[in-house]
């Protein structure tokens, strides 16, 4: 276990809180979902109610080392003083005088945002001089930032080099829930994966067969298992060179005695359009100018009755091109039923995440998870170096 911000006395200290506000935003630079500041508001808080003067770092977007107006956290500390009403300084300085001013300045109970940290080139190359800066800014390093867990920067692993360092609330939580699901699930344990490609999920598909009772797959990559059965997916989308990895994961699941699902039924068209004409095929229909772009009320059925009774269901991965209405039911359907069932439900961040809340079950799911790519890692196996820096209580 590591060291959360609890098992350290921060009354009068300066706490350096890596979050994760890479939020997303419309056209016009508005946050568009504000769940990831929501998300980090129990740290915060709690380092208020304990007296700390709470110094936060984030990056948000690729601005690629170079200082980008388009990328400045001022909207982002104008929507935290929202939320925490209570006052948030923001200073337009990552690091250099005015943010070593800024923070020495910053009493306790107070908050203070610091600039997007990949405005500096020494961010995301984990420069040790960069993080010995940001370290002296404080007294303690926590790191909430779980989305960027998966990544070796300097304020997500570098500082920790120079700080006592632990995890915050929302950390906690995450390593809680993934851990549980991966170590000691409540069983029928079922897996649902989607996505467009095997090779981005091969290793989680395989750690996971030496877990799971289930393993539902839909989306794009179930296109290459198809395939990989002799059925011929027309135009869809298919990854011809992992047919084999995809009768490997096949075979390992019968060896495992894991039963692996694949869609009965598609919804197909031939454009990947808001207009295009859809319609409900068996696998082996598919005409050589159709896509397949969700799956079908016969798959629906059947994923649905294996989730009524789960104990634990993790999920990652849409079950087809849920942004465009028509192709949205299956992705909405399988929401519907993880959210109905009693299972431990946990949901991997990314496009999953947005798909619960767009089909209105967020509320329903036990976790949903902030990190998109560091769920998917930490359901390979790998070690999250933005966690393993952390002091073991």
């Amino acid at each position: 276990m590591k060291k959360t911000v609890r098992d350290f006395d921060v009354t009068g200290k300066k706490v350096l809180v890596r979050v994760d506000f890479n939020v997303p935003t419309d056209e016009q630079g508005e946050i568009s979902n504000d769940a990831r500041i929501r998300g980090a508001l129990p740290t915060i808080q709690y380092l208020l109610e304990h007296h700390a003067a709470v110094i936060l770092t984030s990056h948000f977007g690729r601005p690629k080392g170079k200082i980008n107006e388009k990328y400045r956290l001022n909207k982002i500390a104008e929507r935290l003083e929202e939320l925490l009403k209570l006052p948030v300084q923001y200073c337009r300085e990552f690091v250099g005088p005015i943010a070593k001013q800024a923070t020495a300045d910053l009493k306790s109970g107070e908050v203070l945002l610091l600039e997007n940290s990949r405005f500096h080139p020494g961010e995301e190359l984990n420069e040790d001089a960069l993080a010995q800066e940001l370290a002296s800014y404080a007294d303690l390093f926590i790191n909430d930032a779980f989305g960027a867990a998966h990544r070796a920067h300097a304020t997500t692993v570098g500082v920790a080099k120079y700080l006592p360092a632990g995890a915050g609330l929302l950390m906690e939580k995450e390593l809680e829930y993934l851990g549980m699901a991966l170590e000691q699930p409540k069983r029928p344990f079922i897996a649902v994966i989607g996505g467009a490609k095997v090779s981005d999920k091969i290793a989680v598909l395989m750690n996971l067969l030496d877990k799971v009772d289930g393993l539902i797959i839909g989306g794009g990559m179930a296109n290459t298992f198809l395939l990989a059965k002799g059925i011929r997916m027309g135009a869809s989308l298919v990854e011809a060179d992992k047919v084999e990895v995809a009768q490997e994961i096949m075979a390992k699941a019968v060896e495992k005695k894991v039963a692996l699902m694949l869609p009965q039924d598609l919804v197909v068209a031939t454009a990947l359009s808001a207009d295009a004409v859809a319609r409900v095929v068996l696998p082996n229909a598919i005409a050589d100018n159709e896509m397949a772009l969700d799956i079908g009320p016969l798959t629906v059925a059947s994923f649905a009755q294996v989730l009524a009774h789960a104990g634990t269901v993790i999920w990652n991965g849409p079950m087809g091109v849920f942004e465009i209405d028509q192709f949205s039911a299956g992705t909405f359907a399988v929401a519907k039923a993880i959210a109905e069932s009693s299972a431990i439900s946990i949901i991997g961040g990314g496009d999953s995440a947005a798909a619960v809340e767009k089909a209105g079950f967020a509320a329903a799911m036990t976790h949903i998870s902030t990190g998109g790519g560091a769920s998917l890692e930490f359901l390979e196996g790998k070690i999250l170096p933005g966690v393993a820096c952390l002091l073991d209580r």
